[in-house]
């Protein structure tokens, strides 16, 4: 028991090395990921990112309020994990 205890812990640890937290702060730029799902004639030409995206609030939990450059806010919060900054 106590081997796949350690065995465990070792991987969690190796994993936790890679992993870099990613925290937003109001006003910061972002790019949004575009959804797959729309239909686009354009095929893999498609650009995968669209933007750029000012924070208006970050949540604790990871969600993020965005609005465009022209404060016009997007509809509903979106998830972290489909943003990266942008570097203007």
């Amino acid at each position: 028991m106590s081997h796949r205890r350690l065995y465990q812990k070792r991987v969690k640890n190796a994993f936790d090395k890679k992993v870099c937290l990613r925290r937003f702060s109001e006003g910061d730029l972002v790019l949004k990921k575009v959804s797959q799902s729309l239909n686009d004639n354009r095929g893999k030409w498609a650009p995968n990112y669209e933007g750029p995206f000012v924070v208006k609030k970050a949540f604790s939990g990871g969600a993020l309020v965005l609005t465009n450059i022209d404060d016009e806010e997007l509809p509903s919060p979106i998830n972290s994990d489909v943003v990266k900054r942008y570097y203007a």
